[in-house]
């Protein structure tokens, strides 16, 4: 696969990551409401508490996943078909292992877990048969979660997300269908489940197609196969780890320091900017392949470009909607919480952490991306692991000095910004073939400058009506539309060359086609 192809791919998945992101954002919300509103609160609450527990299963996942992607990058470049049916059959007889394991156990401990829960006595059996299914779905989740990241190693992540997007309005059409004709909270289950596994594993039906020399048996079972792939997960899961650190650790500083219902106010603040970075990182999501098919074949000249590109579309991308999100962030906290005045701390918190994501995107997102698929993951976990060791030490200093939610957010912050500028950010120029002041320039400076036309537009609204611009719904959704069409205006005629201008227009326009000439 050539570096244009990989460009071609990068553009695609980009845009497939974009539309399946909008259409889970609105999906989730709409299936949100309807469970919350049908279900009684025992069981919402029960619901909520074991998909929270999925979101911890990225610790049983072992950095596997991500060598997956990796080592089939690798291996298609080589085409050594031999070696990858060892190395993905080795990988999904760890998984299985791992399946039956978690099934064993819950199924050995449910009835304690269930009284641990606090669920009523009379419902008690029918959530620990729920319980059961659900983890026997995260246990079948394991070994199936293995075939997107195929999908995405062969730069074939557009199916990927095409396949997980049709699973999503297949799942709010069958929600819908369970509530209308009130099926039993376990057929509510199994529809979420299905929905998360089925997707899987038509991933995987189109991945094997696309390398029909591959098997996958368990007979091709291979320990030196599964030492080399070790090698690389070990590091990929302690930075998995440590961004789980990263994300989850101000809860519990909060929890400990303040109280639970500190929380509350944080939550609130918190939620504009995780969304921010969902919607943000998709760019960066399609480097890691194209990184891993770049480094196996030596293209070393585009994996310098890639981080200079990568860097300069994540800034384009993310810095105006940075300046949409911090400049309206009452209004946005309203709508997503409710509350008609937003108190001041809330608001705080939402601005340092929607500052700390934005930094996280300039700095972080695409060098490590790009890092950990080009032989540098060692020293990327160490730096991770710094990291994620500095911002628990700082909150909680913070936070036992000033005794505000907003401490604990700027204990994140100020780990990311001394990390992410004295750290990473002279690493990747150094990468880059670059100085640091050379891919300020190429990197940031492009999207800051488109960015200046938004910028000015909401001066003039903040300062000619304040009050609308900050807190009334509807007009901030109308001023949001002009600002982001002037965005879109600013990073085409600002931050783009006139080649890419070029091959933007023409992947948007119909050309006919030229009929054959006849003699």
């Amino acid at each position: 696969m050539s570096y244009q192809d990989v460009r071609r791919n990068l553009v695609r998945n980009a845009i497939s990551n974009y539309i399946r992101t909008f259409v889970a954002m609105v999906v989730g919300l709409v299936t949100f409401r309807l469970l919350y509103q049908h279900f009684s609160k025992e069981e919402f609450g029960f619901w909520s508490l074991l998909w929270s527990v999925f979101g911890f299963g990225i610790l049983l996942d072992f950095g596997f996943g991500f060598a997956a992607q990796k080592r089939v990058a690798e291996l298609s470049v080589k085409q050594d078909w031999a070696e990858m049916s060892r190395v993905l059959s080795s990988i999904l007889v760890f998984y299985v292992g791992v399946a039956l394991m978690l099934a064993a156990g819950v199924l050995t401990f449910s009835p304690w877990l269930i009284q641990w829960f606090g669920v009523s006595a009379a419902r008690a059996e029918e959530f620990r048969i729920v319980m059961v299914v659900f983890f026997v779905g995260i246990g079948l989740s394991f070994p199936m979660g293995i075939f997107p990241e195929i999908l995405r190693g062969q730069q074939r992540i557009s199916l990927a997300n095409w396949i997980i997007t049709t699973a999503i309005l297949l799942r709010l059409v069958l929600v819908i269908l369970a509530i209308w004709l009130h099926w039993s909270f376990l057929t509510v289950m199994i529809i979420a489940l299905g929905s998360a596994l089925a997707p899987d594993a038509c991933a995987g039906f189109f991945a094997l197609q696309h390398m029909p020399e591959v098997r996958l048996r368990p007979s091709l079972f291979a320990f030196s196969s599964m030492n080399d792939t070790v090698k690389f997960s070990i590091f990929a899961y302690l930075g998995s780890a440590t961004n789980l650190v990263l994300a989850k650790t101000d809860q519990l500083v909060i929890t400990t320091t303040l109280g639970v219902t500190a929380i509350a106010l944080y939550q609130a603040g918190a939620k504009v900017g995780e969304m921010f970075r969902d919607f943000t990182k998709q760019v960066q999501d399609t480097l890691s392949p194209a990184a891993a098919h770049l480094h196996a074949g030596g293209e070393h000249e585009a994996l310098r470009e890639l981080l200079v590109q990568g860097t300069r579309w994540s800034v384009m991308i993310a810095t105006p909607l940075y300046l949409l999100c911090t400049f309206y962030l009452d209004g946005l906290l309203q709508l997503l919480t409710g509350d008609r005045v937003i108190g001041r701390e809330t608001w705080l918190v939402g601005q340092v952490l929607l500052f700390w994501y934005y930094s996280s995107i300039l700095t972080h997102s695409v060098s490590k991306r790009i890092f950990m698929m080009t032989g540098h993951e060692r020293k990327l976990m160490w730096l991770g692991v710094a990291e994620a060791a500095a911002n628990l030490v700082i909150s909680v200093a913070l936070v036992l000095w000033l005794k505000t939610v907003t401490a604990v957010a700027l204990g994140s912050l100020i780990p990311t910004l001394w990390f992410g500028w004295a750290h990473l950010w002279s690493w990747t120029a150094r990468e880059a073939g670059e100085t640091g002041l050379n891919l300020l320039r190429k990197g940031l400076l492009p999207g800051w400058i488109a960015s200046l036309p938004a910028l000015l537009v909401l001066i003039v609204f903040r300062t000619l009506a304040p009050s609308v611009a900050g807190q009334a719904i509807a007009p901030m959704f109308i001023q949001g539309a002009i600002v982001g069409a002037v965005a879109l205006l600013g990073v085409w005629r600002l931050g783009l060359v006139e080649s890419e201008r070029v091959r933007l227009a023409a992947r948007f326009r119909r050309h006919p086609q030229a009929k054959p000439q006849t003699a």
